[in-house]
């Protein structure tokens, strides 16, 4: 990256066995853009998880390879030594860091894509969805969890009931938003924002705090040694004029983005 230099403090933190072989071996899943995916050739991945580990790499003095890996399989591998780290869009949750550590990154959460302007004025503020016609992907957190939570908001509040349109996948959704037959679709915000810069000005992601935002990380294999190093990178990361320049390429919004003095005490 052309805005990291090498962070000798961090680079001294680093296991010998990293040092001596000079590479980060870093796992993701390239089913998911706009984090990780493969570019046209089929083969080469991309993303901003890929550009962020090529920046802590950068900040560590280490070259890094970028491993294919299935999602369900990459932090058992982590667990096993088959990587040195993993980054691939992970929540941090209780039950994952029982079997791996992880670093902050970003802080994600559930978004609203609505139409240019918002004309309805929807955002994920309960009281903004009641009456409105909200499409979701089956399946999804947003569907199973989160709308029928708001939609008993609106009935306690005495308004009209959320209109839940449901879609077997996000693209339809999206199409659906697009052409008019929904105000709004809820999911992930990040995918949300990288999707409505696709969709050439059909939606936008609506304005506002995201909501139940939850930490996201990269992860390390446990009693490596190397958490200290790679958090101390990540800072030099988020404090370079290369983070918003990954930010605003693959247009994650300012909701999720986080600061280096958010890592402190992890």
């Amino acid at each position: 990256m052309a805005g990291i230099s090498v962070n000798e403090k961090a680079k001294a933190l680093l296991p010998e066995s990293i040092l001596a072989s000079g590479l980060l071996r870093v796992a993701s899943d390239p089913t998911y853009a706009p984090f990780e995916y493969y570019d046209t050739d089929n083969k080469t991945m991309i993303g901003y998880d890929v550009d962020f580990s090529d920046a802590v790499g950068a900040a560590l003095g280490l070259k890094v390879e970028h491993v294919p890996a299935t999602f369900d399989t990459i932090l058992a591998g982590l667990a096993s030594g088959k990587y040195d780290m993993a980054m691939s869009s992970f929540s941090i949750t209780p039950e994952r860091e029982k079997i791996v550590d992880f670093v902050q990154y970003m802080s994600g959460g559930s978004g609203m894509a609505v139409a240019p302007g918002n004309p309805k004025a929807i955002s994920m503020d309960l009281l903004t969805m009641c009456g409105n016609k909200i499409g979701v992907q089956k399946g999804s957190i947003q569907s199973m969890n989160h709308l029928p939570k708001f939609n008993d908001g609106c009935t306690t509040a005495g308004k009209e009931p959320i209109g839940v349109q449901n879609f077997p996948s996000q693209t339809d959704a999206n199409l659906a938003l697009g052409s008019g037959r929904v105000d709004a679709v809820m999911a992930d915000s990040v995918s949300l924002a990288y999707q409505g810069d696709l969709s050439k000005g059909k939606f936008v992601l609506a304005e506002g705090p995201v909501y139940q935002p939850s930490p996201t990380g990269l992860a390390l294999g446990q009693d490596t040694g190397l958490k200290e190093a790679v958090q101390e990178a990540v800072r030099t990361v988020l404090d370079s004029p290369d983070y918003q320049v990954m930010n605003s390429k693959w247009s994650i919004p300012a909701s999720v983005h986080i600061t280096s003095k958010m890592l402190d005490g992890q």
